[in-house]
């Protein structure tokens, strides 16, 4: 049907006012068809047009009456719209649509009710339940738990999840019982009360009613997702106890985490209790470990964490070398990256681009650049795969890094050419940044003139490296020309290129100008970011100028953007620099409040 099209097309605006229009023109379906269309359209989470196309419906045919269903879907749709007024109307809708309501159509409202915070409300609405012969099941219980534990009133939640462990042990429907269970650990983490989830998983108070597998999986997850990690994985140490083994992928996540916490050693220990379990780390986990360990200098580990990985059926070798090799690139050891590549050979494992690339950077990074020429030159003479135009601005990188410019360039100008490839403007932003880091000024925008002369548009990166450099090199006013002649009429700039005009004109004290410089993109049109806006505010800060400061954050919110923790800090900083009397002792909070008040 149409109206099924439209609602499949994610139009449901468009659907509702064509059911309408079919409905004034008395054409209305018989109830059945009526029903799935409303059901179909409360997809589209706008319960008021539904609710709107009931009324025409019942005015139409006056017998009509939507399901059970579909008025728990309104009440569920009023809720998340927080209209809990509404809802509540549902309920007495439906009653006098000769309907009774269900445990479903209880629980939907008092779910919402506890989500705006009235827990009152919704504890009303739970003594109403049994006047009309409503029983409440595991998840009302759930619900009303979420609700007073958001309330912080402590005592009340713990006597209600006892009485939601006796509702679950009578209860037989496994569905909405484990449901339950999910929905209070979820909710004993949100509000940070670990704790009581690890009684939890000591008691097992849910009984049999709730799988205990799946229990423990549940608290394993939610404390993931929280980023308990440790807390995951003394549940894990509980499982064991029990004779039960934590699913592959739920201990995966307890030892990724713990790697992204930069607790490497603790999660190289789990890594090494889960081999007994089958574990091996995901090629993502696999990443961070060794990067890890790497960056502890723990060589050995790393390795181990190598050799698990190579074991597993299936993977690809040369990519997981490759990750290692990155991974030593943290570490200033450039015998150790020749010997992945000899053990490499060794394994019959043929080095792809990337791995040689990825080897060059790292003796690079290391400020070997003389053991990167030779790998360079073995990939010349045929012994690796061809170099490409990654390798070639890896080795520019690698000069430039210890001071070599003349060999840089030489290695763009002509080592290039001679190989085939001309320098792209990823090459050509390589030198411009490296020789202005170098001092070489003139030597950059000589660069830069080449890349324009050959055809290589500039992008971004290139006229901030520029900008940044001139700054660095104390000259503004080239900086600001090259702004003006060159960044603004190309309609090539971002966010970064503004920070960098803004940050040179404040380290040359040029206040005034930034600020004008500030406002003149914002009246053109361009919307600088919160960090453009921050770099002026923190100058203005240190220089004292209140009044200043409270402009341009105005500016800010005039032009659509909401101050960010960092602009918070700045004027916090303010404060403290004019002098804490002028605030009478105000702290943070109360300066955030005192600019909302302007």
């Amino acid at each position: 049907s149409i109206v099924h099209a439209l609602c499949h097309a994610n139009r449901f605006p468009e659907a509702h006012r064509r059911f309408l229009a079919f409905v004034s023109s008395h054409c209305v379906p018989d109830e059945r068809t009526c029903n799935v269309l409303i059901a179909r359209l409360l997809d589209g989470r706008d319960p008021s047009s539904t609710l709107q196309l009931i009324n025409a419906l019942v005015s139409e045919k006056p017998e009509f009456v939507p399901s059970l269903m579909n008025y728990n879907r309104l009440v569920d749709g009023f809720c998340k719209l927080g209209r809990l007024e509404a809802a509540h109307l549902m309920l007495y809708h439906m009653i006098r649509k000769g309907h009774r309501p269900n445990v479903v159509s209880y629980t939907t409202l008092i779910s919402g009710y506890c989500s705006i915070g009235d827990v009152d409300a919704a504890e009303k609405v739970f003594d109403e339940m049994p006047d009309w012969g409503v029983h409440s099941n595991a998840l009302t219980y759930s619900a009303l738990v979420r609700g007073v534990l958001r309330k912080r009133d402590l005592e009340k939640g713990k006597r209600l999840i006892g009485k939601l462990w006796e509702v679950i042990g009578s209860g037989a429907d496994v569905q909405v019982n484990s449901a339950a269970f999910c929905s209070v650990i979820d909710t004993l983490c949100r509000e940070g009360l670990f704790h009581e989830v690890f009684k939890i998983a000591e008691d097992m108070p849910q009984g049999k009613n709730v799988l205990e597998e799946f229990a423990y999986g549940q608290m394993i997850d939610s404390l993931c997702r929280f980023e308990m990690y440790n807390g995951a994985a003394r549940v894990v140490y509980m499982m064991k106890k029990r004779g039960f083994k934590p699913s592959l992928v739920s201990y995966n996540s307890i030892v990724h985490g713990l790697c992204m916490d930069g607790d490497i050693l603790r999660a190289y220990q789990l890594l090494e209790e889960g081999m007994q379990l089958g574990y091996s780390p995901s090629e993502f986990t696999f990443t961070v470990m060794v990067e890890g360990l790497c960056r502890e200098f723990d060589l050995a580990k790393a390795k181990d964490v190598l050799n698990v990985m190579l074991s597993k059926e299936g993977v690809e070798r040369t990519r997981i070398y490759n990750i290692y090799l990155r991974a030593l690139c943290y570490m200033n050891n450039p015998t150790e990256l020749l010997n992945v590549l000899v053990l490499m050979f060794q394994s019959q494992c043929q080095p792809d681009i990337i791995t040689l690339n990825t080897l060059i950077k790292g003796f690079c990074k290391m400020g070997t650049v003389e053991e990167a020429l030779r790998v360079f030159d073995d990939m010349i003479e045929g012994k690796f795969c061809a170099p490409d135009e990654v390798t070639f601005t890896t080795i520019i990188h690698g000069f430039l890094s210890v001071g070599k410019a003349k060999e840089s360039l030489n290695f763009m100008r002509n080592v290039m050419l001679e190989r085939g490839f001309s320098p792209g403007v990823v090459t050509y932003n390589t030198v411009i940044r490296g020789l202005f880091k170098l001092g070489l000024t003139d030597e950059a925008m000589e660069v830069f003139n080449k890349m324009v002369c050959s055809g290589v548009s500039a992008d971004c990166i290139t006229y901030t490296a520029v900008i940044e450099g001139f700054c660095e090199s104390n000259l503004i006013n080239e900086a600001k020309k090259f702004w003006e002649n060159v960044v603004w009429p190309s309609k090539v700039h971002d966010s970064f290129v503004y920070s960098a005009m803004l940050k040179g004109l404040c380290r040359s004290e040029k206040f005034d100008e930034a600020c004008h410089l500030l406002y003149e993109l914002a009246d053109c049109g361009v919307v600088p970011n919160t960090v453009n806006y921050n770099i002026v505010l923190d100058y203005a800060c240190k220089l004292g100028l209140k009044k200043e400061a409270y402009q341009i954050t105005s500016e800010m919110r005039n032009n659509g953007l909401m101050p960010d923790a960092v602009t918070w800090r700045i004027l916090d900083k303010l404060h403290g620099t004019v002098g804490k009397q002028d605030f009478g002792g105000q702290n943070g909070h109360s300066i955030e409040s005192a600019f909302v008040n302007k």
